[in-house]
Protein backbone atom coordinates (compact mmCIF):
# COMPACT_ATOMS: atom_id res chain seq x y z
CA UNK A 1 0.00 0.00 0.00
CA UNK A 2 3.01 2.04 0.47
CA UNK A 3 3.16 3.26 -3.34
CA UNK A 4 -0.47 4.68 -3.17
CA UNK A 5 -0.28 6.46 0.47
CA UNK A 6 -1.32 9.70 -1.81
CA UNK A 7 -4.11 8.22 -2.84
CA UNK A 8 -5.65 6.13 0.35
CA UNK A 9 -4.85 9.79 1.63
CA UNK A 10 -7.10 11.62 -1.11
CA UNK A 11 -9.93 9.49 -0.92
CA UNK A 12 -10.46 7.80 2.05
CA UNK A 13 -8.66 10.50 4.42
CA UNK A 14 -6.57 7.01 5.76
CA UNK A 15 -2.79 7.05 6.73
CA UNK A 16 -0.36 4.28 5.59
CA UNK A 17 1.64 2.63 8.19
CA UNK A 18 4.26 0.48 7.16
CA UNK A 19 4.81 -2.51 9.49
CA UNK A 20 8.23 -4.03 10.28
CA UNK A 21 8.88 -7.67 9.37
CA UNK A 22 9.35 -10.43 11.63
CA UNK A 23 12.88 -10.70 11.02
CA UNK A 24 15.26 -8.25 8.96
CA UNK A 25 14.97 -8.71 5.01
CA UNK A 26 19.35 -9.56 3.79
CA UNK A 27 17.86 -10.02 0.01
CA UNK A 28 20.22 -7.97 -2.45
CA UNK A 29 17.87 -6.07 -4.94
CA UNK A 30 20.69 -5.12 -7.76
CA UNK A 31 20.79 -2.38 -9.97
CA UNK A 32 18.38 -3.03 -12.96
CA UNK A 33 20.62 -4.01 -16.57
CA UNK A 34 19.82 -2.02 -19.26
CA UNK A 35 19.94 -3.29 -22.98
CA UNK A 36 19.04 -2.00 -26.19
CA UNK A 37 16.93 -4.36 -27.65
CA UNK A 38 14.20 -7.19 -26.55
CA UNK A 39 16.60 -9.89 -28.27
CA UNK A 40 19.87 -8.98 -26.19
CA UNK A 41 17.37 -8.43 -23.13
CA UNK A 42 16.43 -12.05 -23.27
CA UNK A 43 19.23 -13.69 -24.32
CA UNK A 44 20.95 -12.32 -21.47
CA UNK A 45 18.39 -13.77 -19.03
CA UNK A 46 18.72 -16.94 -20.29
CA UNK A 47 22.20 -17.30 -19.67
CA UNK A 48 22.08 -15.58 -16.33
CA UNK A 49 19.34 -18.36 -15.56
CA UNK A 50 21.96 -20.93 -16.97
CA UNK A 51 24.61 -19.42 -14.58
CA UNK A 52 21.91 -19.98 -11.60
CA UNK A 53 21.21 -22.74 -12.05
CA UNK A 54 25.47 -24.34 -12.19
CA UNK A 55 25.40 -22.83 -9.08
CA UNK A 56 22.22 -24.89 -7.27
CA UNK A 57 20.14 -22.13 -6.88
CA UNK A 58 16.66 -21.74 -7.73
CA UNK A 59 15.22 -19.52 -10.10
CA UNK A 60 11.65 -17.32 -10.38
CA UNK A 61 11.72 -15.75 -13.46
CA UNK A 62 8.75 -12.83 -13.16
CA UNK A 63 7.10 -11.30 -16.80
CA UNK A 64 4.30 -9.21 -17.04
CA UNK A 65 2.59 -11.77 -20.13
CA UNK A 66 2.03 -15.04 -20.52
CA UNK A 67 3.15 -14.76 -24.44
CA UNK A 68 7.06 -13.72 -22.89
CA UNK A 69 6.46 -16.48 -20.49
CA UNK A 70 5.86 -18.83 -23.33
CA UNK A 71 8.39 -17.21 -25.47
CA UNK A 72 11.17 -17.96 -22.58
CA UNK A 73 9.85 -21.48 -22.15
CA UNK A 74 10.90 -22.21 -26.03
CA UNK A 75 14.59 -20.33 -25.71
CA UNK A 76 15.01 -22.38 -21.92
CA UNK A 77 13.86 -25.64 -23.71
CA UNK A 78 16.37 -25.17 -26.56
CA UNK A 79 19.42 -24.93 -23.83
CA UNK A 80 17.62 -27.96 -22.54
CA UNK A 81 16.96 -26.49 -18.74
CA UNK A 82 13.93 -28.16 -17.52
CA UNK A 83 11.86 -25.69 -15.75
CA UNK A 84 7.33 -25.00 -14.93
CA UNK A 85 5.52 -22.37 -16.47
CA UNK A 86 3.02 -20.89 -14.68
CA UNK A 87 0.25 -18.13 -16.17
CA UNK A 88 -2.99 -18.53 -14.01
CA UNK A 89 -4.17 -21.30 -16.48
CA UNK A 90 -4.21 -23.97 -14.78
CA UNK A 91 -5.07 -22.57 -10.97
CA UNK A 92 -4.80 -26.29 -8.89
CA UNK A 93 -1.27 -27.28 -9.84
CA UNK A 94 0.33 -23.93 -9.22
CA UNK A 95 0.33 -23.69 -5.23
CA UNK A 96 1.92 -26.87 -5.49
CA UNK A 97 4.61 -25.63 -8.23
CA UNK A 98 5.37 -22.34 -6.01
CA UNK A 99 5.88 -24.67 -2.81
CA UNK A 100 8.23 -26.60 -4.78
CA UNK A 101 9.89 -23.82 -6.45
CA UNK A 102 12.80 -23.45 -4.22
CA UNK A 103 14.67 -26.66 -4.77
CA UNK A 104 17.99 -26.55 -5.86
CA UNK A 105 18.48 -26.04 -9.73
CA UNK A 106 14.49 -25.18 -10.06
CA UNK A 107 13.33 -22.76 -12.55
CA UNK A 108 9.44 -21.70 -12.30
CA UNK A 109 9.08 -19.01 -15.08
CA UNK A 110 5.67 -17.13 -14.02
CA UNK A 111 3.35 -13.89 -14.40
CA UNK A 112 2.87 -11.76 -12.06
CA UNK A 113 -0.68 -13.19 -11.56
CA UNK A 114 0.66 -16.28 -10.67
CA UNK A 115 1.02 -18.84 -7.71
CA UNK A 116 0.52 -15.44 -5.58
CA UNK A 117 0.03 -16.08 -1.89
CA UNK A 118 2.23 -19.38 -1.41
CA UNK A 119 5.51 -19.73 0.55
CA UNK A 120 8.57 -20.58 -1.06
CA UNK A 121 9.92 -23.24 1.35
CA UNK A 122 14.21 -23.41 0.34
CA UNK A 123 16.10 -26.43 1.46
CA UNK A 124 19.04 -26.33 3.80
CA UNK A 125 21.51 -26.60 0.47
CA UNK A 126 19.77 -23.52 -1.44
CA UNK A 127 19.61 -21.58 1.95
CA UNK A 128 23.60 -22.16 1.52
CA UNK A 129 24.23 -21.63 -2.01
CA UNK A 130 22.72 -18.23 -1.34
CA UNK A 131 18.83 -18.49 -1.59
CA UNK A 132 16.08 -17.93 -4.29
CA UNK A 133 17.30 -16.10 -7.12
CA UNK A 134 14.19 -13.38 -8.84
CA UNK A 135 14.60 -12.52 -12.02
CA UNK A 136 11.98 -9.80 -13.45
CA UNK A 137 11.90 -9.27 -17.14
CA UNK A 138 10.23 -6.21 -17.15
CA UNK A 139 9.48 -3.49 -15.17
CA UNK A 140 5.53 -3.43 -14.50
CA UNK A 141 4.04 0.11 -14.73
CA UNK A 142 3.50 -0.37 -11.15
CA UNK A 143 6.07 -0.14 -8.44
CA UNK A 144 3.66 -2.15 -6.21
CA UNK A 145 3.90 -5.21 -8.97
CA UNK A 146 7.38 -5.24 -8.68
CA UNK A 147 7.59 -4.84 -4.98
CA UNK A 148 5.63 -8.18 -4.49
CA UNK A 149 7.63 -10.08 -7.31
CA UNK A 150 10.93 -9.16 -5.19
CA UNK A 151 9.02 -10.25 -2.50
CA UNK A 152 8.56 -13.60 -3.41
CA UNK A 153 12.48 -14.80 -2.10
CA UNK A 154 14.23 -13.84 1.27
CA UNK A 155 11.00 -14.32 3.34
CA UNK A 156 11.43 -14.83 7.26
CA UNK A 157 15.48 -13.94 6.80
CA UNK A 158 16.19 -16.28 4.12
CA UNK A 159 18.66 -15.14 1.59
CA UNK A 160 18.15 -14.49 -2.14
CA UNK A 161 18.56 -11.67 -4.69
CA UNK A 162 16.65 -9.95 -7.47
CA UNK A 163 17.41 -8.38 -10.51
CA UNK A 164 15.45 -6.91 -13.33
CA UNK A 165 16.10 -7.00 -17.16
CA UNK A 166 14.91 -3.59 -19.18
CA UNK A 167 15.61 -2.63 -22.96
CA UNK A 168 15.04 0.46 -24.77
CA UNK A 169 11.84 -1.47 -26.36
CA UNK A 170 9.90 -2.32 -23.17
CA UNK A 171 6.54 -0.57 -23.43
CA UNK A 172 7.44 1.42 -20.21
CA UNK A 173 10.07 2.87 -21.41
CA UNK A 174 9.24 3.47 -25.01
CA UNK A 175 5.61 5.33 -23.59
CA UNK A 176 7.38 7.49 -20.48
CA UNK A 177 10.89 6.85 -20.11
CA UNK A 178 13.64 8.82 -22.41
CA UNK A 179 14.28 5.47 -24.43
CA UNK A 180 15.18 7.63 -27.75
CA UNK A 181 17.65 9.73 -25.58
CA UNK A 182 19.65 6.87 -23.96
CA UNK A 183 19.98 4.75 -27.13
CA UNK A 184 21.31 7.62 -28.54
CA UNK A 185 23.70 7.81 -25.16
CA UNK A 186 24.25 3.94 -25.26
CA UNK A 187 25.29 4.04 -29.13
CA UNK A 188 27.61 7.33 -28.22
CA UNK A 189 29.45 5.50 -25.58
CA UNK A 190 30.05 2.17 -27.78
CA UNK A 191 27.78 0.21 -26.05
CA UNK A 192 28.49 -2.92 -27.92
CA UNK A 193 25.19 -5.34 -28.66
CA UNK A 194 24.57 -7.54 -26.15
CA UNK A 195 26.51 -5.10 -23.30
CA UNK A 196 24.10 -4.00 -20.49
CA UNK A 197 24.30 -0.68 -19.37
CA UNK A 198 24.18 -0.72 -15.17
CA UNK A 199 23.59 2.52 -13.17
CA UNK A 200 21.77 4.13 -10.38
CA UNK A 201 20.83 6.98 -12.68
CA UNK A 202 19.14 4.77 -14.77
CA UNK A 203 17.19 3.07 -12.34
CA UNK A 204 15.81 6.64 -10.89
CA UNK A 205 14.62 7.35 -14.46
CA UNK A 206 12.63 3.87 -14.65
CA UNK A 207 11.10 4.54 -11.58
CA UNK A 208 10.03 8.44 -12.26
CA UNK A 209 8.56 6.71 -15.71
CA UNK A 210 6.69 4.13 -12.78
CA UNK A 211 5.24 7.08 -10.92
CA UNK A 212 3.74 8.86 -13.69
CA UNK A 213 2.35 6.44 -15.23
CA UNK A 214 0.52 5.62 -11.40
CA UNK A 215 -0.30 9.38 -11.43
CA UNK A 216 -2.08 8.62 -14.49
CA UNK A 217 -4.14 5.62 -13.66
CA UNK A 218 -4.93 7.36 -10.28
CA UNK A 219 -6.71 10.59 -12.10
CA UNK A 220 -8.34 7.76 -13.99
CA UNK A 221 -9.64 6.06 -11.32
CA UNK A 222 -10.69 9.53 -9.24
CA UNK A 223 -12.31 10.07 -12.28
CA UNK A 224 -14.53 7.32 -12.46
CA UNK A 225 -15.11 7.60 -8.87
Amino acid sequence: AETEASEFWSIYKLDVVVIPTNRPVIRDDREDLIYKTKREKYNAVIEEIVRLVGEGRPVLVGTTSVEISELLSRMLKLRGIKHNVLNAKQHQLEAQVVAEAGRAGQVTIATNMAGRGTDIKLTPEVKQAGGLAIIGTERHESRRVDRQLRGRCSRQGDPGASQFFISFEDDLMRNFGAAERMTKMMERLGVADGEALEHSFLNKSVESAQKRVEQRNYMWRKHVL
